[in-house]
């Protein structure tokens, strides 16, 4: 699992959820993740997550550090379960930093107020996850938290802990793939 840190921001729209994305524009070719910070506003027409269409509710926020995710040769399902490992991994790392937050399946809350988004989603080619992490609440369209109120100001440096502990993660299941003997009747 490669990983990169984006320095330049980029506006998140929903556009950058798409096969090859990252390869197309930072080079890294294969499963991956990649951080940037920006603003979101992920408009009806882009929303993947058909139950925010259903009910109109799109997505804005003035300032986001954003994660994707591109895994290949997966089932979405078993996609959805990396992007719950995902949100587990980011909801440990806060609370390395003596912050406590709560998960219901692949959101996070402080103090009762949202602090993330995720969606999992398949292409022809891949599976993707974007998660995004408010850093700036003010103008999000729903009571929301933000990193900036749990004193996360090293946002870069909070992004790679995050990175590094999935990628951790996710090299360590190929090796438990790897280490056993098939069972036989």
């Amino acid at each position: 699992m490669q990983t990169l840190f984006i320095e330049k921001e980029i506006k998140y729209t929903g556009a950058q959820l798409k096969p090859h994305w990252i390869y197309r524009n930072f080079h890294l070719l294969g499963d991956c993740t990649v951080a940037f910070v920006g603003e979101v506003e992920v408009k009806l027409a882009e929303m993947v997550d058909i139950e925010d269409v259903i009910n109109r509710e799109p997505i804005y926020s003035k300032k986001m550090l954003n994660f994707i995710i591109e895994k290949f040769n997966i089932p979405l399902e078993q996609m959805i379960y990396i992007q719950r490992l995902f949100i587990s991994i980011i909801k440990e790392v806060l609370e390395d930093r003596g912050i406590r937050t709560k998960r219901s399946g692949d959101d996070l809350f402080y103090d009762n107020r949202k602090l993330s988004v995720s969606i999992a989603s398949q292409s022809i080619t891949s599976c993707l996850i974007h998660t995004g992490l408010n850093i700036i609440k003010e103008g999000a369209p729903i009571n929301a938290s933000d990193l900036s109120e749990m004193n996360i100001d090293n946002v870069e440096a909070f992004a790679k802990d995050v990175m590094e502990k999935f990628a951790l993660e996710v090299n360590s299941v190929k090796n438990a793939l790897c280490k056993v003997r098939g069972i036989s009747e």
